[in-house]
């Protein structure tokens, strides 16, 4: 489960977290569900977002903050997981290429002290600052449909188990991708609503991505 902030020029703007699927989806609903908030045979609830073609092909990604409560093997554990999100996303061939860049990435990830449910402080960034975390959060800023910025946060206290994938949910989520499906069909994809297990992207959600930046979107 994750929150997602959307910010467009400066001004946040409210959006749906996610959309309720009670049965498998067809291709063209789940990915109008994720890439626009769109209710199966609903109109879509958030503006379609894309990284530009000239920076896709090169978007940088890196850890630009740690927590000083992180333990040496938890960040073995967030440098593992980094570099898995990387490889499977320049696997699909969705037209995505991602490169490590702690210095000043496209992406910008922070692991932050706040635990789980907590309200983050203290990070420097207002996107982030003042915000709910209940494991990690995706803010993106974007203009005219065209993503100039992305920021994640994630909680040091996640669980071993859950660091790969919650990365892997953020990053997809900031190629563009910002809600998640609740329904017991997906309980193992990336966009589910109610956990973090996933670390491979496989099936609809490979579909999503590789069809947001394939195929125009409608």
């Amino acid at each position: 489960m994750k929150l997602v902030a959307l910010l467009l020029a400066a001004t946040p703007v409210a959006a749906q977290e996610f959309v309720e699927a009670p049965a498998k989806l067809s291709d063209d609903a789940f990915y109008r569900a994720v890439a626009c908030a769109a209710p199966p045979g609903e109109s879509c609830r958030k503006p379609l977002l894309r990284w530009s073609d000239a920076r896709r092909t090169d978007l940088t990604v890196g850890l630009v903050s740690v927590a000083d409560v992180l333990q040496p093997y938890q960040m073995r554990l967030f440098e593992q997981g980094l570099a898995g999100a990387v490889e499977e996303i320049n696997a699909l061939g969705a037209g995505i290429r991602l490169r490590r860049d702690d210095k000043a990435p496209d992406i910008a990830i922070h692991v932050v002290a706040t635990p789980p449910g907590g309200v983050m402080t203290g990070t420097g960034i207002p996107a982030l600052d003042g915000a709910l975390l209940p494991l990690g959060r995706v803010a993106l800023r974007a203009r005219d449909g065209v993503i100039t910025e992305a920021m994640i946060a994630v909680s040091a206290k996640a669980r071993r188990r859950e660091v790969a994938s919650v990365l892997l949910e953020e990053i997809t989520q900031a190629m563009g991708l910002m809600t998640d499906i609740s329904g017991p069909a997906y309980r193992r994809s990336v966009f589910s609503e109610d956990g973090n297990s996933v670390t491979r992207l496989e099936g609809q959600d490979a579909m999503a991505l590789r069809r947001h930046y394939g195929e125009p979107g409608d």
